[in-house]
């Protein structure tokens, strides 16, 4: 396989961390992982910690990456709401791309052992939800969450957004 990332250099079979199966590229050390692998590995060693004490230089591909599987655009996903950093994944495959130097951040920002969790719409949900939160304010979140809910109860429901959004409602005549 070709790498999906520098498009350069072969993915040769290796292992992450001498754990579990992977493809690293010969040319610029990205990483393909199947979540199956990644998965089977961590039910038969669940108890194995990874080491959190790492500090890496991540290289992050910013645009779309094709899966080098099937040739589908794979999603970027975020990690956390306390870091931008996003990991490609292709859920046609089930497979995720780690720029040279992801697995260590996964290590460093102890989520390493929750991979699989990540790629999750729960997990990205709260992502979302915390960023949200953390914008706003909990107390005016949960205000807009509650008007949020009043609103789309509401058959003139588009007005009422109208409404709301205008600068002056009062200033168009009728």
């Amino acid at each position: 396989m070709k790498c999906t990332s520098c498009k350069k250099g072969e993915l040769i079979p290796s292992f992450i961390d001498g754990q579990f199966r992977a493809h690293t590229c010969s040319n610029c050390n990205g990483n393909w992982i199947l979540i199956e692998d990644y998965v089977a590995w961590k039910e038969r060693n669940p108890q194995y910690s990874f080491d959190e004490n790492t500090h890496c230089d991540v290289d992050e591909t910013k645009q779309a990456l094709l899966c080098p599987v099937s040739g589908t655009i794979m999603r970027k996903l975020r990690l956390s709401s306390a870091t931008e950093h996003r990991i490609d994944y292709s859920a046609n495959v089930g497979g995720v791309w780690l720029d040279k130097g992801e697995w260590e951040l996964l290590k460093e920002e102890g989520l390493a052992g929750s991979l699989n969790a990540l790629l999750t719409s729960h997990w990205q949900r709260n992502i979302r939800i915390n960023n949200t939160k953390d914008k706003f304010g909990n107390e005016s979140y949960d205000k807009v969450k509650e008007l949020r809910k009043w609103l789309y109860q509401q058959p003139n429901k588009a007005d009422l957004r109208s409404y709301i959004l205008a600068e002056d409602p009062y200033s168009a005549e009728r």
